[in-house]
Order: structure tokens, then C-alpha cells, then sequence
């Protein structure tokens, strides 16, 4: 008799936090504790583009981000940003704007109401707010513009930008222990120590906790894991994930991947962002799919419809199901932001596409709806799977057309809002 106990999931515990909330008009994204780990993505063109910043944050949204952030650098963005948010609300896009400071958010708060009163969240960075005795003035400033206008705060810290006066004090404190720390360890302790404190600072000059996000993001995989594990451990606020420059392509996406996947696993985190490179001629869209991919791939959202193929062998016959995948996958995308609406519940549906006979039918059995190309020597027939069941078989020129119509018609029948399926 087997008395091994059966293998479980260990799906990821989110602690216990403080919640944000960050809204524009009738939209509240909730940010922390129970909520959802949320998207966010940043605009790369110039905001004072109005026309062209706005059109970005449309895509964004659509493609699935919650929350876009826009940088706020001159007088010239800040009076932007009152249009751009006035454009995408005639658009019909409500995803609230976080403005992105530096240096100069301060004057810029103080002196463009419009602006502060448009945006939805701030970004502060603590080591780029001022030197010297000018820095918890000027940091001070931002605050109570987010008290007045009644706006939540990301405390942001990144490597690249640093507090120096902090992480030479911490320095000077680490030469003195009877056993020194490696200068990395005292860098990670910079970081934290620099949200910890500004936090606590704005919360002493009458922030509400449940007002501010805390992120200390650096480039390296390891770094990120090491910091948030010892920032969670430390504090009770919602966390902001990323990497702070991930790269492009491949490299990018892999090591965003990595980091954020241990840590959500741990249940650490409460937004993300993919700080991706774009490739040339790429969308700045790539870098909220791939967060879609890894919230979905850990099973703790669902966004789109997942398509389940194989890589292909020797045994495939030319590029038939590579094809009928990507088709299918571009098929589903596209029409997400119309059934999100009409049929809910669609974005868990699992579709398989397969090549061979060898994983073909039992991996189209294990999805809702699944197809199984003939490979190198089979019958030229593509049996179809519905609800793990054969249900037909496909032949001839026009199986991608057919199969695409097959998985439109199960959609409609199982996710309508009238459906009793």
C-alpha cells in the first residue's frame, strides 16, 4: 500500500498588508493585502506629446496594464498632463496616471496644480529629492501635495540613484562592527533603510499608511530576491516589484521573469512592472504581456486564454501548427477587450495546438478545446477535442480557418452571459 501522502500545490500566501487605493473617476485599483498583484507599465515618449502620450497609455491599458506612469520633468509635462488625462477620458480610458518625479517634483507639484490634481499616484525617489538641508524640505513639499490632493505615494528607491549621504553613514557605522559586513549587504541596508525612513517620515508629517507603496529595485536577479525578502520581513506596506533595468529581448524577459517569480511565489509583492528594452520597431506593449505571462503562468491571475503547444520535432510536418498556434494565440489577444465584457470568465479557457500523434490527443483532452495536426506519416486529419472528448476531425485546406471558427462557437456557448453551461 503507498502511504506517501498525495503531492500538493504550494500556491503562494500572500501576507497580510496595508492597502493602497489608486483610482480615477468610478475606477479604484485596490493595491495590497487580499487584491490582486497588479500591472503597471511606463509611457517612453515625450509627455509633452499629448496626442502620442496618450495614445501609448491606451495601448498600455488595453494590452492589460492598471496603472501607467508618466514622466513629470518640466514645467511643459507637468501642464501635459491635465490634457493627457482629458484625452484618454474622452477615449473612454479610465486607468489611472502616476506621475514619475525627480529632482524638481517639488516645484513641480506646487506650482501646476492641474497637474498634481490629474495624476492618481506619485512616485517620490528619496535620493533624488534634494541635498543636504534642502532634502526633507523638498521631499516634505511632495508629501503635502499628496496629502492635499489626497493621493497615494510610491517611495521608490533604486540602486542607480541612491541616497550618498545614507550609504556613506551606513559605511562609516559598517568599519566600525567588530566584523564588517561586504560592501553589498550594506548597500541592500541602504536601500531599505532609506524607504523605511521616508516612509516613516511621511507618515509623521500626516500621510496615512495605507496611502504608500515601497520599492527598492535594482538590476540584479539575486539583489532584488535578497532586498525584498529582508524589506517584507521589515515592513507592512504594499511592495512594488521590478527590475530596475531588466535589458531587451530575451535577457530582459528571463530575468524578470526569475526574480519576480521567487518572490511571488513567496507571496511578496503587490505590483509589477517589466522594465523592458524595446527592440527596435517593438510596441512598448511587450513588457505588460510579459507581466501578464508570469502573473498567469504562476496561476495567480488569469488574463487571456492560454495556448498550449508543442516546440516541434522531427516528426512535425512543416510549419502547419506553428502557424495555427501563433494565429490562434494573435486570434485570442485581439479579442480579449471585447470578450472581457461579453463573456466572462473567457480569459481561463486553455486551447491546445498540437503537432504529432505521440502528446497531440492527451494534451488536447487536458484542454477545454484542443487540435491535433497530423505529423510526418499519419493520416492527414486533425482530430478536434472539446471538453476532453473527440468531437470531429478536420481535413483538407482550410483547417486553421475551421479550427479558429470551431474555438469561436465554443466560446460564445460556454462563456455568454446567458449561457446555463
Amino acid at each position: 500500500m503507498d502511504h506517501h501522502a498525495p503531492i500538493a500545490i504550494a500556491a503562494p500566501k500572500r501576507r497580510t498588508s496595508l492597502q493602497a487605493q489608486v483610482s480615477w473617476g468610478q475606477r479604484v485599483v485596490t493595491i495590497g493585502g487580499d487584491a490582486p498583484v497588479r500591472i503597471q507599465s511606463m509611457t517612453n515618449t515625450d509627455t509633452v506629446d499629448v496626442i502620442g502620450t496618450a495614445i501609448q497609455v491606451k495601448e498600455l491599458s488595453l494590452a492589460g496594464s492598471e496603472m501607467v506612469r508618466l514622466t513629470v520633468n518640466t514645467p511643459e509635462a507637468a501642464q501635459a498632463v491635465p490634457h493627457i488625462r482629458d484625452q484618454l477620458d474622452r477615449m473612454g480610458i479610465d486607468t489611472p496616471l502616476v506621475g514619475d518625479f525627480h529632482y524638481n517634483g517639488h516645484r513641480l507639484l506646487s506650482e501646476f496644480p492641474a497637474c498634481a490634481e490629474a495624476l492618481s499616484k506619485y512616485r517620490i525617489n528619496p535620493g533624488n529629492v534634494g541635498k543636504g538641508d534642502k532634502r526633507d524640505k523638498q521631499f516634505g513639499q511632495m508629501i503635502e501635495a499628496a496629502i492635499r490632493w489626497k493621493k497615494p505615494v510610491r517611495i521608490g528607491v533604486n540602486w542607480g540613484s541612491l541616497d550618498q549621504d545614507l550609504l556613506a553613514d551606513l559605511m562609516d557605522q559598517n568599519s566600525r562592527r567588530a566584523t564588517p559586513w561586504e560592501a553589498k549587504p550594506v548597500m541592500y541596508e541602504a536601500l531599505i533603510t532609506s524607504a523605511l525612513d521616508s516612509a516613516r517620515r511621511a507618515v509623521d508629517m500626516g500621510m496615512q499608511p495605507n496611502q504608500i507603496i515601497l520599492s527598492c529595485k535594482v538590476s540584479g536577479v539575486q539583489d532584488l530576491i535578497a532586498v525584498y525578502r529582508e524589506l517584507n520581513a521589515r515592513c507592512d506596506y504594499p511592495l512594488h516589484l521590478g527590475l530596475t533595468e531588466a535589458g531587451m529581448g530575451t535577457k530582459g524577459a528571463v530575468a524578470s521573469t526569475a526574480a519576480l517569480s521567487v518572490l511571488l511565489q513567496e507571496g511578496i509583492g503587490d505590483t509589477i512592472r517589466v522594465s523592458l528594452t524595446p527592440q527596435p520597431g517593438e510596441s512598448r506593449t511587450q513588457e505588460v504581456v510579459i507581466a501578464c505571462e508570469i502573473l498567469q503562468a504562476l496561476e495567480l491571475r488569469s488574463f487571456v486564454p492560454s495556448v498550449t503547444a508543442c516546440p516541434g520535432c522531427g516528426r512535425t510536418t512543416s510549419t502547419t501548427f506553428q502557424e495555427l498556434t501563433k494565429q490562434i494565440e494573435d486570434f485570442l489577444r485581439s479579442q480579449m477587450p471585447v470578450w472581457r465584457e461579453k463573456y466572462p470568465g473567457v480569459e481561463k479557457l486553455k486551447v491546445a495546438v498540437m503537432g504529432c500523434i505521440v502528446n497531440g490527443p492527451g494534451e488536447s483532452k487536458h484542454a477545454d478545446i484542443g487540435i491535433s495536426l497530423p505529423g510526418t506519416g499519419e493520416a492527414p486529419a486533425a482530430p478536434v477535442f472539446i471538453d476532453g472528448e473527440k468531437a470531429l476531425t478536420l481535413r483538407g485546406e482550410n483547417i486553421a480557418q475551421e479550427f479558429q471558427q470551431i474555438v469561436e462557437t465554443y466560446i460564445q456557448k460556454r462563456f455568454s452571459k446567458d449561457s446555463v453551461i
